[in-house]
């Protein structure tokens, strides 16, 4: 098998034999390496029935991600991710790329194979190593702030001790790196902001909103709205932020939509997020257009921002939250992803 912790060999090895055809060949070949903005990645280059196939691992399977592997050249055969994004599949399959993932789906057209695979049912599985902890300091890092103990804590609110463990558990999925294990050399650094990007976002699917109220809100002007909304909220002392599309046209405008409306308020309970839409005269109403959910980690709250009289959540939890709402969400998370990558670390994913 080969051997290399960025391309997952491992994982992507099983995943092809599950979905292949029972007595096609599969064996390694070699790995290939290319350069590419001063970052080596390693692709498997597997043998299918005999056939040198390039495969490329990604550790999570959405439409930015995978735009942005069909950007390079030369394109990789098969793309290998836990899950698709239906927006990443319809890229991927327009591309004339393949793709596998971990659940059994799978979608593979090549001259001398074709694979078309539904996912498997699968019992319920216990989320990933990913706590709330370590998602609140992946925010924190994605917006800029150093990875050192110190400005993490000051940054999200969290104690110091889980800020460490939230270090350590980034580092020992190669997001963080250092130079030394110890000395002046050992400070962590991010290695990728993209891969760390694509590796919340993937996460963040794990941790589902406990509680959430949908209520009545007709308006032409929601920014405009929710800010005079939220006013209100304020005025009780009740933090709150916008994410998703309501948040992403005040960050990155993208076109006229500015659906789903999703607000993160101090609150807890079905209960309790009624009585906050009560402050704000909003009636609790099956289907309604506004929904309102609890702040999903205390660095979501705290890294908060103001713009043009909304509280905006940060941008990376806005990102994760589109990606999971249709293909359209996805270009509105395609195009918020571009714009801060590029604000805060240039052209390239790299800080």
């Amino acid at each position: 098998m080969l051997k290399g912790r960025a391309v997952n060999t491992d994982r992507v090895f099983k995943s092809l034999q599950a979905v292949l055809p029972r007595g096609v060949e599969l064996s390694t070949a070699h790995p290939r390496q290319t350069r590419l903005n001063d970052t080596t990645r390693r692709h498997a280059v597997v043998r299918i029935a005999g056939r040198k196939v390039t495969v490329e691992w990604l550790r999570a399977g959405t439409l930015p991600a995978v735009k942005n592997v069909l950007a390079r050249r030369p394109q990789p055969d098969v793309l290998v991710t836990p899950k698709m994004s239906a927006g990443a599949r319809a890229a991927a399959s327009d591309a004339g790329v393949g793709w596998v993932e971990e659940t059994g789906a799978a979608e593979i057209a090549l001259p001398f194979l074709v694979v078309s695979r539904t996912a498997a049912t699968q019992l319920p599985v216990k989320p990933k190593r990913w706590r709330s902890s370590d998602l609140g300091v992946a925010e924190a890092l994605l917006e800029g702030v150093r990875p050192t103990v110190s400005e993490v804590a000051k940054a999200t609110g969290m104690s110091a001790s889980t800020v460490t463990t939230a270090l350590a558990f980034l580092t020992s999925e190669g997001l963080l790196v250092a130079d030394a294990a110890r000395g002046r050399k050992s400070a962590r650094r991010l290695n990728d902001a993209g891969v760390l990007l694509d590796s919340y976002a993937g996460a963040v699917e794990n941790f589902p909103p406990a509680n959430e109220v949908h209520v009545g809100f007709l308006s032409k002007d929601p920014v405009r709205d929710l800010a005079r909304i939220g006013k209100t909220w304020s005025r009780h002392d009740v933090a709150w932020a916008a994410t998703s599309a309501v948040a992403a046209t005040v960050l990155a405008p993208f076109g006229t939509q500015v659906a789903p409306l999703v607000v993160y308020v101090n609150a807890d309970t079905q209960p309790q997020l009624a009585s906050v839409a009560d402050l704000a005269d909003l009636s609790p109403i099956r289907g309604g257009r506004l929904t309102l959910r609890p702040f999903p980690t205390k660095a979501t709250a705290k890294l908060r921002t103001w713009q043009d009289g909304l509280s905006i959540v940060p941008w990376a939890r806005c990102y994760a939250d589109l990606v999971t709402t249709g293909v359209r969400g996805e270009d509105i998370a395609t195009n918020l992803r571009e714009m801060k990558l590029n604000e805060r670390w240039g052209t390239g994913a790299q800080p």
